[in-house]
């Protein structure tokens, strides 16, 4: 049930935020899926590892590969549908406490967070990176398919 609870309000912060950034109407339902099953592959590998990096690495795959794919399905550039499925992985309240202990002058709190700002930033970026070389020995066969489907005569 925590599940589904999870993947509904990803899907819902997901789609609000591409609403927000006006994201193209037709690219509003990929992305909030792309963002929900990243949300929910995050959140599944947080309960068995509980760390930054794996939870973050594994949903930016997740985002990565589910973009691409919904970028060659519906005719969208892939940054349409990464940018509002990152909204729910951006470390932007560890960030915030990060820069507010600065400002207060907490040298090793300040620390602490702006090292896992960064270490979320990198899983995320590395997970990207992982997810594009995967795709891109993917890609052959789903274009086939997409071209396919298209290229068939219907009666």
């Amino acid at each position: 049930m925590r599940v589904l609870i999870e993947f509904i309000v990803s899907f819902l912060s997901t789609v609000g935020f591409g609403l927000i950034t006006n994201v193209p109407k037709r690219s509003l339902l990929p992305a909030g899926i792309t963002g929900s099953l990243a949300w929910v592959a995050y959140y599944l590998v947080l309960q068995v590892y509980p760390g930054l990096i794996l939870p973050n690495f594994t949903a930016a795959i997740v985002i990565g590969i589910l973009g691409n794919i919904s970028a060659v399905i519906f005719r969208v550039p892939v940054n349409i549908i990464y940018v509002p499925s990152l909204v729910s992985l951006v470390p932007g309240g560890i960030l915030y406490l990060g820069m507010r202990s600065f400002t207060l002058g907490k040298e090793a709190p300040t620390s602490q967070y702006l090292f896992n700002t960064l270490t979320i930033a990198i899983s995320l970026a590395v997970g990207f990176v992982v997810a594009e070389v995967i795709f891109y020995r993917m890609k052959p066969l789903l274009m086939r398919a997409v071209n396919g489907c298209q290229s068939t005569p219907t009666k």
